[in-house]
C-alpha cells in the first residue's frame, strides 16, 4: 500500500512539473536562436541573476518587506471587514444603509486612489499599507455578509428560544455558520493584497524617483527605470508568483483544517 501511495505522489509531482519544465526548455531553445548580445532574458541568465540577488540579500530583504506590509494591511482590513460584515449580515437595516456605499466604492480600483494616498500620506510605507487595506477590505466584507445572511435561521431562532444572548448567538451560531464564506473572503483578499502591494510599490517608486519605500515592487521599478535589467525583472516576477502560490496553498490548508465538514470524502 505504501508503494502505491509513493507512486501516486511521484506521478502527481511529475505531472505538475511537466508543463513548467517544457515551457522553460522551449524558452531556452528560443534564447539560443537570439543574436549574440541580445538583452532578452534567458533561463540561464535568470538563474545567474537569481544567485547574485540572493547572495547580496537584496531580493530576500525586499520580499520580506513587501510581505510585512501585506500582512499588516490585510490584518487591518480583515478585522474591519469581518466585524462590519457580521453586523451587516445580522441587521437588515444596517445592510440596506451601508450596502450602497460599499458597492459604490468596491468597483474603484486600488490604483485609482493612489494619487490621493500619496498626497495625504507621502511616498512611504503608509501609502502602501493604505492601498493594501483598501484592496483587501471588500472581498472580506462582501463574503462575510454573504456567509452571515445564509446561516440557517432555524438555528438562530432555536438559540433565541433557549434564551442565549445576542452576543453568544453571534459568536457561537452565526460566526461558525459563516466561517466558510469568511475564509474564502480572506483567501481572495490576501491574493488581491499581494497584487496591490506590488503595483503600489511600483507606482510609489515612480513617484519618488526610485527612492521611496523599498519592497520587491520598487526593486522591479529600479531594474526597469535605472538598470534596464530584464533578467532581474523576470527574477522578481518569478518570486512574486511563487510567493502568491505559497500564500494560496497556506489558505487552502487553513480552510481544510478549520472547515473539515466541507471537504469531500
Amino acid at each position: 500500500m505504501k508503494n502505491t501511495g509513493n507512486e501516486s505522489s511521484t506521478f502527481i509531482i511529475v505531472r505538475n512539473l511537466t508543463l513548467p519544465v517544457l515551457l522553460i526548455v522551449l524558452w531556452q531553445l528560443w534564447a539560443l536562436a537570439l543574436p549574440t548580445g541580445s538583452p532578452a532574458p534567458t533561463p540561464i541568465k535568470v538563474v545567474q541573476t537569481l544567485g547574485e540577488l540572493l547572495s547580496k540579500g537584496d531580493l530576500v530583504s525586499a520580499t520580506v518587506q513587501s510581505l510585512g506590509r501585506v500582512l499588516t494591511g490585510f490584518s487591518v482590513a480583515s478585522m474591519l471587514g469581518i466585524v462590519l460584515g457580521l453586523i451587516m449580515g445580522s441587521s437588515q437595516a444596517v445592510r440596506e444603509n451601508l450596502d450602497p456605499i460599499i458597492e459604490s466604492f468596491r468597483p474603484i480600483a486600488p490604483m485609482a486612489i493612489l494619487p490621493i494616498a500619496i498626497l495625504l500620506l507621502g511616498t512611504g510605507t503608509p501609502t502602501a499599507l493604505a492601498i493594501v487595506a483598501y484592496a483587501s477590505f471588500f472581498p472580506v466584507v462582501v463574503n462575510t455578509v454573504h456567509g452571515v445572511s445564509h446561516v440557517d435561521r432555524k438555528l438562530i431562532l432555536a438559540a433565541r428560544t433557549m434564551g442565549i444572548s445576542r452576543l453568544s448567538i453571534l459568536t457561537r451560531v452565526v460566526l461558525p455558520g459563516a466561517l466558510p464564506s469568511i475564509l474564502l473572503g480572506t483567501r481572495l483578499a490576501m491574493g488581491v493584497a499581494w497584487t496591490a502591494i506590488i503595483a503600489a510599490e511600483l507606482a510609489v517608486g515612480a513617484k519618488s524617483g526610485g527612492g521611496g519605500s523599498g519592497g520587491i515592487g520598487q526593486m522591479m521599478f529600479v531594474f526597469y527605470a535605472y538598470n534596464i535589467d530584464l533578467n532581474a525583472i523576470v527574477v522578481c516576477m518569478t518570486v512574486v508568483g511563487l510567493v502568491a502560490l505559497c500564500i494560496d496553498q497556506i489558505f487552502r490548508m487553513l480552510e481544510k483544517r478549520l472547515t473539515p465538514w466541507r471537504q469531500e470524502s
